[in-house]
């Protein structure tokens, strides 16, 4: 019992170490020009099953919620390996380091990493409201 709650602690503590998204917070950067609305999820190579559901569903409700922005390209999802040339050049455009869940219009930068920790897996509803809430404050009409 006592090597079952060790390797449950271990397996916690390096999912917490792996996953550490960076604190989400509103900021203005140099934006990458071209579109309204960009939805970025940067991630390394090795993914657990929570990264993965992230981006999965980040990407499905930027689809399903605003079907006629995306097929314009008004409103984009891109997925970028920070381990990888084009990852590593727009995530350090935008200053980021690590796993993080971005919205991007003009000089705005909103990070919600950890509402996609909180709410990909477990409630799914209320992650789609938070991407829906941060993305309607960005739609320029």
């Amino acid at each position: 019992m006592k090597n079952l709650i060790i390797t449950i602690l271990f397996a916690l503590s390096m999912f917490a170490i792996s996953c550490k998204g960076q604190p989400e917070k509103k900021q203005t950067v140099a934006a990458i020009p071209g579109k309204n609305v960009e939805v970025y999820y940067f991630h390394n190579t090795i993914r657990c099953a929570t990264c993965l559901t992230i981006e999965f569903e980040a990407r499905k409700n930027v689809e399903m919620l605003y079907p006629e922005m995306y097929k314009e390209g008004k409103i984009t999802f891109t997925s970028l390996n920070l381990e990888e040339a084009t990852g590593k050049t727009i995530g350090e455009t935008l200053g980021i380091s690590g796993q993080t869940l971005l919205i991007v219009s003009g000089n705005q930068k909103i990070n919600i990493t950890t509402d996609g920790f909180l709410y990909a897996v477990g409630k799914p509803d209320k992650f789609r409201e938070v991407i829906k809430g941060k993305i309607d404050t960005l739609i320029i009409e």
